[in-house]
């Protein structure tokens, strides 16, 4: 199994075993004298089945991530942290310029408090330009390796 068919049956497991839960929830009690709508042992049996499959699928893809590269020579997981990172760095300078553009700089008299912006909108852009395209060429190398490296066990 490569990477990347590890993370959508992670994805797979992680959503199968929501539905489970709410599943759960609805058959673990009813009303005297009636019948739970699946019965909560065999709900149980395959919870207990996929969270494993899951403990098991995420601890071979972090392993895979930390003893693997990309083609700029980081670990996986780095690039993995590099990119949360850009995509907060990323929001935080999208909301300033959007805190910076969206005000009113013009007063209508001369008692009315003047708003000055602090930033150089123009340079915050650039830099999210930046980002954006450092993220996007991230993004790629993490897509490649995903879908070129096997999992390791």
């Amino acid at each position: 199994m490569i990477v990347g068919e590890a993370l959508n049956r992670r994805s797979d497991l992680q959503k199968r075993i929501a539905q489970l839960h709410d599943r759960l929830s609805t058959s673990v009690l009813v009303q005297e004298g009636d019948e739970p709508p699946e019965k909560p042992e065999e709900l149980l049996a395959e919870l207990n089945s996929l969270c494993d499959e899951l403990q098991h699928l995420i601890a071979s893809i972090n392993h895979t991530n930390a003893s693997t590269t990309l083609a700029s020579g980081e670990t996986v997981t780095r690039g993995i942290a590099r990119r949360d990172v850009l995509a907060l760095r990323r929001g935080a300078l999208r909301s300033a310029v959007r805190a910076a553009t969206s005000g009113s700089l013009s007063r209508y008299s001369r008692s009315e408090i003047r708003m000055v912006r602090q930033i150089r909108v123009s340079d915050v852009q650039t830099l999210l330009d930046k980002l954006a395209k450092e993220r996007r060429e991230l993004d790629n190398q993490l897509q490649e390796h995903n879908w070129t490296t096997p999992l390791v066990e």
